[in-house]
């Protein structure tokens, strides 16, 4: 016979906020808590943990607002906290964070990646004031540690203060919804402290993120998206950091189009075009997985398969500045670089770049230090990196962007222009010339021929010169040629505790 007191307390602790805040979420349009596990998950494959913990009495607190535990994305287990802001807004307490630190450390430890549905408002008051409470939040000192041995993925969609935007913070992955917000603490919070009356979306809106800060990789439009987005990203990665990406069988049609690259990139080196339309034809047909698309704008981050393997793109864009890479562009790609060396996934990098941006307000912005950073993460990572050269290379860019044995191997198009600087501004430069006059000409030809690619080939300073409609074959072989073949060759991950956001 069914013990009543256990179906009892099961239904009490099912039942989250009710069934008034549960209706009122739904006309909203919006998932609850336990729907955003059934979504993310595969069929019957969650199981809950921590059901019946609840600070204080279970029916004020089911499941004291947040939900966790394990389940299968697409076979593999996966473990996820989703917050139940129908529960006292999904606050933090004692608890709660008990459950969390359970299923980080069970995730961390067994191989797992953590998806966090974020929604919160914060500590719980009054349950975390007072010496009890504070000392009891700092009781675990790895809390906020993130060393990357196993994937972790953010969906904030609802208002996310305190630990739910700190944990989306140290995410590999974050989606936004919009009308959702990330920041420490409200607007309201923020007025009560300092005077100030700030509109809640210019203190923690999606515009903010996907464009100023860069914390939102993705931004979406519904719960259903960001979640379907969470789960496309896990299929790029490993479950943990001692194996390999999965592989995918390869898309009927991927490659068709490689003659098509002659077309899409101009001729000549002032005119624009989209990266992104390169990168479509190089990866399998539609694994092209962009991340920060708004941020940094002249360069790109992407996840990709080639040859049914994970990549990471970096490229630079000339339809935006020339593709002149800016100083979010180094930051983005900085942080894309510790993520893909920390999961073992093989670096690609297309590149069209007249060098960084400058000026006063690149300067502003801390250039140099978001450059060595950038530099430093490329030159740290242990994973395959393969570069192709496609037009114009100038500058210090070119050793961010794999030059200079910065990379395992270097491809050049014939359509190549690797030096210091544009020839025509070198011979401005150096001879103090310009077009039309005497002599002009024959400097500008000598300096062309010294930044071809066959004057880089002659030097072995890039390995290949291939045909642009060549380019996936290339990588593909490649990047099989660079493929680790035991647990060995897993790459030294030398990036795993690097800062999140620098």
């Amino acid at each position: 016979m069914a013990d009543e007191s256990f179906e009892r307390n099961r239904v009490v602790a099912m039942s989250m906020g009710g069934e008034e805040k549960l209706a009122r979420l739904a006309a909203q349009g919006r998932l609850n808590a336990r729907e955003r596990l059934d979504l993310l998950f595969d069929p019957g494959s969650f199981s809950e943990v921590g059901l019946f913990a609840a600070t204080g009495v279970q029916h004020r607190a089911p499941a004291d607002g947040k939900i966790a535990g394990y389940g299968r994305v697409s076979g593999r287990p996966v473990s996820a906290i989703s917050n139940d802001f129908t529960v006292m807004g999904a606050s933090s307490t004692i608890v709660n964070g008990k459950k969390i630190a359970h299923v980080k450390r069970v995730a961390s430890e067994r191989g797992m990646p953590i998806v966090f549905l974020g929604e919160s408002s914060g500590a719980r008051i009054p349950e975390t004031m007072g010496a009890l409470g504070m000392g009891a939040s700092g009781s675990d000192p790895t809390q906020y540690i993130r060393d990357r041995r196993s994937p972790w993925a953010t969906a904030i969609l609802g208002p996310c203060y305190g630990s739910a935007s700190w944990y989306a913070c140290l995410s590999d992955f974050r989606v936004m919804r919009k009308g959702a917000l990330l920041s420490v603490s409200s607007a309201q919070l923020v007025q009560q402290a300092t005077g100030a009356k700030v509109d809640p979306e210019d203190l923690g809106g999606w515009k903010l993120h996907a464009q100023t800060t860069g914390l939102a990789d993705q931004v979406v439009e519904t719960d259903e998206e960001a979640i379907e987005a969470v789960r496309r990203f896990l299929s790029y990665l490993p479950s943990h950091c001692d194996e390999l990406p999965p592989l995918c069988s390869v898309p009927e049609g991927s490659g068709a189009d490689a003659g098509q690259l002659e077309q899409i990139v101009p001729p000549s080196r002032t005119q624009v075009y989209d990266m992104k339309r390169v990168l479509r034809v190089v990866v399998d047909r539609d694994s092209l997985f962009e991340l920060k698309p708004d941020f940094g704008k002249t360069g790109i981050t992407a996840l990709a398969r080639i040859g049914g393997g994970s990549v990471g793109i970096i490229a630079t864009n000339p339809l935006h500045k020339g593709g002149a890479l800016e100083v979010a562009a180094c930051q983005k790609f900085a942080g894309f670089v510790v993520m893909c060396d920390s999961f073992n996934i093989p670096l690609v990098m297309l590149v069209d770049v007249p060098g960084f941006g400058i000026g006063a307000e690149a300067e502003q912005r801390a250039a140099p230090a978001r450059i060595m950073n950038h530099m430093m993460s490329l030159q740290m990572a242990s994973v395959p990196k393969i570069t192709v050269f496609i037009r114009k290379v100038y500058g210090q860019a070119y050793l961010n962007l794999g030059g200079g044995r910065n990379s395992d191997e270097v491809a050049a198009w014939p359509s190549a222009e690797i030096g210091f600087m544009a020839p025509g501004a070198a011979v401005t430069v150096v001879h103090g010339l310009l077009p039309g006059d005497e002599a002009y000409d024959a400097h500008l030809v000598e300096f062309e021929r010294e930044t071809s690619p066959w004057t880089m080939a002659s030097h072995f300073q890039v390995q290949h010169v291939i045909q642009p409609h060549e380019t996936r074959a290339y990588l593909i072989r490649m990047l099989e040629v660079h493929a680790p073949r035991n647990s060995k060759g897993l790459g030294l991950r030398a990036l795993r505790n690097w800062p999140t956001y620098l």
